[in-house]
């Protein structure tokens, strides 16, 4: 518990000292937690038990237009996405239309079958939808191969493969409107100082996934990891570093 409000505090003190406007958080409980960064965008964190790496704090976004939502990334447990959906409806005043994951990893679609259960749409990349049927675990019902343009209520979302890095089918969500990158386990936060879990990475690849990342997105304000604090470019740049070590 004492490491839960730890990490909880850092992430509130994070969130007070970045500059963006209509600032708010919202504890839902011990173990989720909302804070806005944007006019249409929040940050889901959620803390949760995973196997051979205790108790773990995992971020996600949650998109808001017009009293519609769309989220990238669940919380690892079922009951915690149901948790994350009810706040989405009953104090974002907005209903979940769609669904994201950054790969097949349960820090990314543990929440699927809940999702699933109350008929909301999932898109994935095709690779991961492949690895979710390999490993019976609940599959993406829309797949794309390279990139996928969705719009909600007029405004762009749009998902890209990069290449294989965290893992194989890991991709970023790019929203222009808002110049939120949320990149997920390919990026690490700036006080990283390894590369975390690499038991299903490609770390071949990595360093020219966070290159092309780089390139494409040259006027991004907001990077999201799929862990600890988000920031700007800087996280690209030091998650370029950690890989330029490694190797």
């Amino acid at each position: 518990m004492k490491q839960l409000t730890f990490v909880l505090l850092l992430l509130t003190l994070h969130f007070f000292s970045t500059a963006q406007t209509s600032r708010k958080t919202i504890n839902v409980s011990d173990d989720l937690q909302l804070f806005r960064i944007t006019d249409h965008t929040w940050v889901h964190v959620s803390v949760s038990e995973i196997a051979g790496f205790g108790s773990v704090s995992s971020n996600g976004v949650i998109f808001i237009n017009k009293g519609k939502a769309f989220l990238f990334d669940t919380p690892v447990t079922d009951s915690l996405t149901e948790m994350l959906v009810r706040i989405i409806s009953d104090s974002l005043k907005s209903k979940l239309v769609g669904f994201v994951p950054n790969h097949w990893h349960e820090d990314c679609m543990g929440g699927l079958k809940y999702l699933q259960s109350i008929g909301i749409e999932s898109y994935a990349n095709q690779m991961t939808i492949e690895e979710a049927k390999k490993r019976n675990l609940p599959v993406p019902a829309n797949g794309f191969a390279d990139s996928l343009h969705l719009e909600l209520a007029g405004k762009p979302i749009k998902c890209w493969y990069p290449g294989g890095g965290h893992t194989i089918d890991n991709i970023v969500v790019w929203l222009p409107d808002e110049k939120v990158l949320f990149a997920g386990c390919m990026l690490k936060e700036m006080k990283s100082k390894t590369l975390g879990n690499l038991a299903d990475a490609d770390i071949k690849s990595w360093p020219g996934t966070i290159g092309k990342v780089i390139r494409k997105y040259k006027n991004v304000e907001i990077v999201i990891p799929g862990h600890g604090l988000w920031g700007g470019p800087e996280l690209l740049k030091h998650t370029r570093e950690l890989l330029t070590k490694n190797n």
